[in-house]
């Protein structure tokens, strides 16, 4: 586990929501001049990782560290060429943390980060190895929280982007504040990157 870097909280922060509002601004500051959704997940995810990292009254390196921080972006915005016909993928994008799974099937019943991608809603597990059709890539993560990014066509149309998903070596690792905290942190990505 890398250490923790004091420099991404302030010692004045201590509740979770003081803390993602202050990632939110950190971020909001780094991705203002850059539209490009390679960069900014990249960004993103590091900042998140690391700011959790140095959280230590709630997250830190220690037994309720966040071992993984990322994104998994619907194949369509990958570039090459997409076979139309087969069933809609969830691909790997930019993360933070060991090696994870290359591609998830967006199903319902595929895992976590697929049902919060289909059911367009946010999900904290408390416990993965309760969760139907949970998928390990790091046999250290207990609790999961996954947020899916969601745009809107000119038409008022929901679209699914993808998700960012957060895992913790601890049961029970997140909060409301943290469902509500990475949720603003999701829209500020959204709206901060051209999905084309």
């Amino acid at each position: 586990m890398p250490h923790a870097d004091s420099s991404y909280v302030p010692s004045s922060i201590t509740t979770r929501a003081q803390f993602w509002e202050h990632v939110y601004h950190q971020l909001e500051a780094l991705i203002s001049d850059q539209r490009n959704w390679v960069s900014n997940l990249s960004n993103a995810a590091s900042l998140i990782y690391h700011s959790l990292l140095a959280f230590s009254p709630h997250f830190g390196v220690n037994e309720r560290a966040v071992n993984w921080c990322g994104f998994y972006l619907d194949s369509k915005l990958f570039p090459g060429k997409q076979d139309r016909d087969s069933s809609p993928m969830l691909l790997l994008a930019p993360f933070a943390g060991k090696p994870a799974c290359q591609f998830i099937h967006a199903k319902a019943g595929k895992g976590v980060c697929a049902d919060a991608y289909v059911g367009r809603r946010p999900l904290s597990v408390p416990n993965v190895e309760e969760y139907p059709g949970h998928i390990a890539c790091d046999g250290d993560t207990k609790s999961e929280l996954v947020i899916p990014l969601i745009t809107e066509t000119s038409s008022g149309d929901e679209i699914a982007l993808g998700v960012i998903d957060l895992d913790c070596v601890a049961l029970e690792g997140f909060t409301h504040d943290d469902i509500e905290g990475l949720q603003k942190i999701a829209n500020l990505i959204v709206s901060s990157c051209d999905w084309e």
